[in-house]
């Protein structure tokens, strides 16, 4: 969709238009699903369903705060970011009494879309396993790592925007997002590392 019919979208939802709203969730909620089950390796199907209605009611409740300054599903993706984080927390919390959620394999939604299954050619499950351990410390990483370096990381990476893109989400010129994103690469690969190592002195055998 181009920038004059989104704005046009945009304008008739803020009228209050049913098919316009119908419209705009058929064009962005399917990406931002799959933009929200790429932030976290322990997301059910079921988990990104309800991140992503919950990160809708906001878009419905503040679409008056949107001011056109980056494309609209960059601004829905940083919304998704806040509340994907926010549940991810609260489980968290609550994870220590209970076991992990089961990951659908086969989580494809006729509703959304979602495409949440892995590619045909499948890795055997210790190779599943060892990416999922693997996913799971760059994400502690990028929550130790926080602010503006974890938002320009999950943009390009997790939500697939251009440098243009991100420059405009976070009101940088070219040139900045580049040389941040390269020195937060770097102090990323630092976390990963240093989670790493906690994660084998866990499991390394004391020494009495």
């Amino acid at each position: 969709m181009d920038r004059d019919a989104e704005a046009e979208l945009i304008r008739r939802c803020r009228r209050g238009e049913a098919q316009a709203w119908d419209a705009l969730f058929d064009e962005f909620y399917p990406g931002t699903a799959r933009f929200i089950f790429q932030l976290s390796s322990d997301l059910s199907r079921e988990d990104t369903e309800e991140i992503c209605q919950d990160a809708f009611l906001s878009v419905i409740k503040n679409l008056e705060s949107f001011k056109g300054d980056s494309q609209f599903q960059t601004w829905v993706f940083r919304i998704a970011a806040n509340k994907a984080r926010d549940y991810r927390e609260k489980r968290q919390a609550a994870k220590r009494g209970g076991g992990a959620l089961p990951l659908s394999l086969d989580a494809e939604d006729p509703d959304t879309g979602l495409r949440l299954d892995p590619v045909s050619s499948a890795p055997a499950p210790d190779t599943l396993l060892m990416g999922d351990e693997q996913a799971a410390l760059v994400h502690e990483a990028l929550d130790e790592l926080g602010g503006s370096c974890r938002d320009v990381i999950e943009l390009r990476y997790f939500a697939d925007l251009s440098y243009d893109e991100i420059s405009k989400s976070l009101s940088l010129n070219q040139k900045t997002v580049s040389s941040r994103l390269s020195k937060c690469l770097d102090r990323l690969e630092v976390l990963v590392r240093e989670h790493f190592h906690r994660g084998e002195e866990k499991i390394s055998p004391s020494n009495k």
